[in-house]
């Protein structure tokens, strides 16, 4: 029996795994983290990422699991409304849900368990590959274990291990901006309907919406090039709630000074986007944030790694079931996943990059800004169509992903 090596117990790792199980492969999947709660984990799968979970067969696992629906997307400019765009954006699609990852990888896990085939290392990192022939054969633990592979698959992360061993280069793009996230208490302005709330007034910019964990507010604080995380990282909850209503709406801003005491301390999220010119090299896969970085700009990591895990079980399986395959197939067909996978990636970054740059247009034209606010109720339906067209791709892929094996 062929043996795959898988690095990284997320959402692309753990995927992956149970995929290649299921249809009689030996997996090995070695996660660092001693358990799922890591500090964040993003959350919104958008409706390409859904209609992945059900090509492969785990759409019931979400009714499992905390989950919740966005009901609509909501933009305020200066505290007045621009724009309102209830879910489902399109008739034919389900809405953006939002789900809880350390749930959702136990429950994965708990599935692939079940097959004797596969083995689960938890609390372990990879420290290094193990090389026979120029050839990556297996990883090297930092316990000293050593796994023997025909495969290694790197889906540890945008800080990937297996990348660095590898020698595979990530060409990253220009950074824009860094992001505080926050969690602060609930009420029903979010559990009656939850609506994803941006805001912004020129020079500062969030977003709020209700998470899949009960009873939790998530909101992402932006900051741009310009801010300095320094001078953010000691204010206290007070002040923060004080900055946050200062450009929220009358309605917004009575809660956050209401729910003050309840704002967790911010964590700060690097963003890092980029992809790697080659996601291959003998021995070796990169999938996922590991291979390719996302902008959090609409929620589309998770759910293009789901795709990426679609395509590569398309094209390993049935090289990895047959016994007598030898290495070189195997290597051969890395290539062809890249080559299927990289449009789309492509395409998703610069779509990314597109909407980055439209929320950035406004805060550099103080004359504009006051014009759209004035002109609200004549341009609004302009601004809020041009706003659904770039998202139907970031929401339903740019290519055919369907599940052959």
């Amino acid at each position: 029996m062929k043996k795959v090596a898988i690095a990284g117990g997320g959402p692309t790792g753990v995927t992956i795994a149970l995929m290649l199980v299921q249809r009689g492969i030996a997996v090995t999947l070695v996660e660092a983290a001693s358990d799922f709660h890591r500090v964040f984990r993003g959350e919104g799968l958008m409706p390409s990422g859904l209609d992945a979970l059900e090509e492969m067969g785990l759409s019931n696992i979400l009714e499992r699991i905390p989950h919740r629906q966005l009901n609509a997307w909501e933009f305020f400019l200066d505290k007045k409304s621009l724009f309102r765009v209830n879910e489902p954006i399109e008739l034919d699609c389900q809405p953006c849900t939002l789900v809880s990852q350390p749930p959702l990888l136990e429950a994965l896990i708990l599935e692939a368990q079940k097959y004797n085939h596969f083995e689960f290392i938890q609390g372990v990192a990879v420290k290094d590959l193990l090389w026979i022939n120029n050839r990556v054969a297996g990883m090297k633990l930092a316990d000293g274990r050593e796994i023997v592979a025909d495969l290694v698959i790197g889906a540890d992360g945008r800080n990937s291990v297996i990348r660095q061993r590898a020698g595979l280069k990530l060409e990253r793009q220009p950074k824009s901006m860094d992001v505080l996230w926050f969690k602060l208490a609930a009420s029903s302005l979010f559990t009656d309907e939850n609506v994803f709330t941006a805001i912004g007034d020129g020079e500062n910019a969030f977003a709020i919406f209700h998470g899949a964990e009960p009873g939790k507010l998530h909101l992402a604080w932006t900051l741009s090039g310009s801010q300095n995380i320094t001078n953010n990282s000691d204010k206290t909850k007070i002040e923060w709630a004080q900055i946050f209503a200062s450009i929220s709406p009358s309605w917004l801003a009575e809660h956050f000074i209401n729910y003050a005491d309840s704002i967790e301390k911010p964590i700060k999220l690097s963003v890092v986007v980029g992809i790697c010119p080659c996601w291959h090299t003998p021995g070796v896969l990169l999938l996922g944030d590991a291979a390719h970085p996302m902008s959090p700009i609409r929620a589309q990591g998770i759910n293009v790694a789901l795709r990426d895990v679609i395509v590569a079980t398309n094209y390993l399986v049935p090289l990895l079931l047959v016994e007598e395959a030898d290495n070189k197939a195997i290597d051969r067909v890395l290539s062809r996943i890249q080559k299927e996978r990289e449009p789309e990636i492509i395409r998703i970054q610069q779509l990314q990059e597109e909407e980055g740059r439209q929320n950035k247009l406004f805060p550099k034209n103080i004359f504009l800004r006051k014009l759209v606010i004035r002109l609200a109720h004549l341009l609004s339906k302009a601004i809020r169509q041009s706003w659904i067209q770039r998202q139907h791709k970031m929401r339903r892929g740019v290519t055919q992903v369907k599940l052959e094996v």
